[in-house]
């Protein structure tokens, strides 16, 4: 019994170590305190039942037990009797803690402050399964079995955690796991006596045998496998936009959780809201400008291909603080401050915040800001119900002031990057003919900028209709339908095309007001903008989406309603636009539904997105199957002819007769190659033996070929006599090659084959001729013999190795020295 509470105890421990992967979900150790003792009195309580040699299912009665107890003295209700033994009242309050903890896992981001549903749900996990472990490792003495509701609890962080889970808990529950197998194993070799260690040696004390040895390092090499082999390979990106690349489509309603691969397709989620009938309360900003633009939490800045898609974001941790924007002449600025309450349902580690944030307040050091991308970001926790504030600095700008902006230079960094476009010839085309005379940067971009307008023919739909160019962005161009995602990404290709910075940002058009400055925002005002960058000034927006179609648009003096020209600053770096037939000359096809929000405005593929035929790559796969079928039979094929070549080859004999000793007369070869006699004869044999496999003819290897023949006379061949004269001929042949001096000489073994083959074709039924010409199984057969032999080959091989590792043990080279 000694032994069963030493292994109990050590799976109570194993079962705490493998929970330390619970520590990335709390922000402290309370969870563990709690745990530690639950688990604790189920060690307990399962010692004492075997202590009283309590069957299996009356010490699972015990650890249930004392779990229970162990969860009331640390979750009290108010009504337990001697602060320990629960009652009803108990409970009903572990059932309302249930069903709390579903609703905060809803809604508290990882990690977790000290949460009495959430501890209370963590504590019974880890008590169940040190139940689980306790019956699997002492009861059944199955400890690898425990290793699986150990792997449950590390399941739990992983799918819950933000970032990627730390390893160092994954190596402690290891080690835990590990420790448990070698009490197991120990208790298990302790039950014969002393302990062998191989050696021809018997040992009293606890010394390391060679085998343990060899053991405890494959369990080191394991676990560190285990832990760098994920770190080596590249897996899931750490990226947070995924504006035009793959998703799931229409997205699920959440932002940030459209995408796949661990990336958010923000353009997919931007879709899949917009097109919800319901309208969900995502975002409450309280502000003290009069009027705020857009609220923005993400930037796509990387055109490729397949559409924009995220750079990963850098910074420092907010904590240390925010450096205020340049002062720049010309450029108005204003300082304001505002509140943001971000709602359950918006899941993302990203954090909305006004342009150009200067100090922020309520947030802790794992959220991070990037100045060049100017987004709020968090590899560790997410945005649901954060509540937070910050300081921000307005800027606003006049046409006069982004006229005199510089240009930057063709090898400034910022400008590779960003006016990187595939290829597309209409677009370069209708850029050309929108930047003809301008001569600064703002006048470029407000020719493009007035082009998507409603004189143009361009509207605001939430179903967009499909072109016949190939290419969405040309598409888009020639249709001129689409909504807020649609005009933000070809707004930001023309003016790349043009040779000026731009992305597309994502976040927050203005929602309903109320008092106190204080603005609701739904999914209703989820936008997406372009960002143009402005040397000597920075990024400067402009909204080409038609503002009469989206809620709390808001328009400027550089960027005016192009809808309301009247009103707006006039500009004289406005451009006529081309006529339609300048964009794309495809026709209009009738409105369908909204292109896989996946795809958002997907522009630029590089060349037509029309499909390709599938049928050379059907073909193409059924001549590679038929190929790969075919393999068997011409292998049996080739080594058929091979052997009948050597059956065929002539041989010039000279027979000469000499007396023996004794007067007999003996026939001698003169002028034959005796090895080549023997070898054409154990080829013949060979494919004998092989066309019996085929045809499936018992074989046995024990027999002699002449026993072989006599059998195959007798069971087989007794109808066809020229296969038994063949037959006999081909055994009599192997004999003699076997087991006598000069081998058969001066028989054709080719013809004979050809009969006995015959023979057992039409001794077969269809199946079986079918497969000895398609399958042979005597290829097979010998594939299956090589694969075998090689196996052992490398066992044995891996054996000697070993061996010789073990003799250079360190252990042994000290065990040897002499004592002094």
């Amino acid at each position: 019994m000694t032994a069963h509470r030493n292994l109990g105890f050590v799976a109570a421990a194993a079962t705490l170590l493998a929970a330390a992967p619970l520590s990335a979900i709390f922000l402290r150790w309370t969870w563990l305190i709690e745990a530690a003792i639950v688990v604790a009195v189920v060690a307990g309580a399962a010692a004492l039942s075997r202590l009283a040699r309590a069957p299996l299912w009356g010490q699972i009665i015990a650890m249930l037990a004392g779990l229970t107890l162990g969860l009331t003295w640390v979750f009290p209700g108010g009504t337990e009797l001697l602060a320990f033994l629960p009652t009803p009242g108990t409970f009903a309050h572990f059932g309302d803690l249930l069903g709390a903890s579903m609703q905060d896992m809803r809604t508290y981001s990882v990690k977790v402050d000290d949460v009495d549903s959430l501890l209370f749900l963590t504590v019974l996990g880890v008590g169940g399964v040190a139940v689980l472990v306790d019956v699997l490792s002492v009861g059944l003495r199955r400890p690898a079995l425990a290793g699986l509701p150990m792997l449950a609890i590390y399941s739990v962080p992983v799918a819950v955690y933000v970032d990627d889970v730390p390893a160092t808990p994954f190596v402690v529950g290891a080690c835990g796991f590990l420790w448990l197998l070698v009490t197991d194993n120990v208790d298990r070799v302790r039950r014969f006596g002393r302990r062998f260690t191989g050696e021809g040696r018997d040992v009293d004390v606890w010394e390391a045998s060679p085998l343990a040895a060899a053991g405890r390092r494959l369990a080191v090499v394991g676990v560190a496998l285990a832990v760098a082999l994920p770190l080596a390979v590249p897996g899931m990106t750490s990226g947070l936009l995924n504006a035009a690349g793959s998703g799931t489509g229409d997205g699920n309603g959440r932002p940030g959780q459209g995408g796949n691969s661990g990336r958010i397709d923000l353009f997919a989620a931007l879709s899949g809201q917009l097109k919800q009938s319901t309208v969900t309360e995502l975002v409450k900003v309280t502000t003290n400008e009069p009027t705020p633009f857009y609220l923005r939490f993400g930037v796509a800045d990387d055109l490729r291909p397949n559409g924009f898609r995220d750079r990963t974001p850098t910074g420092r941790a907010v904590t240390q603080g925010l450096t205020d924007p340049a002062e720049r002449a010309g450029v108005e600025r204003q300082r304001y401050r505002a509140t943001v309450e971000v709602s359950k349902t918006l899941n993302m580690p990203l954090l909305p915040v006004y342009a150009e944030p200067v100090k922020t307040e309520d947030l802790g050091r794992s959220w991070r800001y990037d100045t060049n991308l100017q987004v709020l970001f968090s590899d560790r926790e997410n945005s649901r119900g954060k509540r937070y504030s910050f300081d921000y600095v307005r800027s606003t700008y006049s046409p006069s002031v982004l006229r005199a902006a510089r240009s930057l230079p063709t090898d400034d960094p910022l400008r590779r990057q960003q006016t990187t476009t595939p290829g597309a010839p209409a677009v370069d085309q209708l850029v050309r003919q929108l930047v003809k005379g301008k001569q600064n940067d703002y006048d470029k971009v407000r020719a493009i900028y007035d082009y998507f307008s409603v004189e143009n023919g361009f509207t605001y739909s939430l179903s967009t209709r499909d072109g016949t160019s190939g290419e969405d962005i040309t598409d888009f161009l020639s249709t001129k339908a689409g909504f807020c995602q649609q005009y933000a990404g070809a707004m930001a290709w023309l003016v790349r095309a043009a040779g000026i910075p731009a992305r597309v940002a994502f976040g927050f058009t203005n929602g309903t007001r109320s008092s106190g400055g204080t603005y609701v925002l739904t999914n209703q005002n989820l936008h997406a903008w372009t960002e143009v960058f402005f040397g000597g000034i920075g990024w400067v927006p402009f909204d080409a989406t038609p503002a009469a179609s989206v809620p709390g648009s808001v328009r400027s003096a550089w960027a005016p309603d192009t809808e309301a020209r009247e009103e707006a600053t006039p500009s004289t770096g406005g451009a006529a636009a081309p006529d339609a037939a300048d964009a794309s000359a495809g026709p209009n096809s009738p409105d369908r539904l909204d292109k896989d929000a996946d795809q958002g405005l997907s522009v630029g593929d590089g060349g037509p997105t029309q499909q390709s035929p599938v049928w050379p790559w059907w073909v193409a796969g059924a001549l590679a199957l038929l190929v790969l079928l075919a393999v068997p039979a011409l292998r049996r094929s080739a080594l058929r002819r091979h052997r009948r070549v050597r059956a065929a080859a002539p041989a010039a004999t000279t027979l000469a007769a000499i007396p023996g000793q004794r007067g007999e007369v003996r026939d001698i070869v003169v002028g034959v190659d005796a090895d080549r006699l023997r070898a054409d004869a154990h080829a013949a044999w060979d494919e004998l033996l092989d066309t019996l496999v085929d045809f499936q003819v018992r074989v046995d290897r024990t027999e002699t070929p002449r026993a072989t023949a006599e059998r195959l006379v007798q069971e087989t061949l007794t109808e066809d006599a020229g296969a038994v004269t063949g037959v006999r001929l081909l055994g009599r042949a192997e004999e003699r090659a076997r087991y006598a001096r000069d081998p058969l000489t001066g028989e054709e073994l080719h013809p004979a084959l050809r009969s006995v083959r015959g023979a057992l074709a039409a001794r077969a039924d269809r199946r079986t001729r079918i497969m000895a010409a398609l399958l042979p199984p005597s290829v097979l057969l010998r594939w299956r013999t090589t694969v075998s032999e090689r196996s052992a080959r490398l066992v044995t091989a891996g054996g000697e190795v070993r061996q010789r590792l073990l003799r250079w043990s360190p252990r042994r080279l000290l065990a040897g020295r002499p004592a002094r």
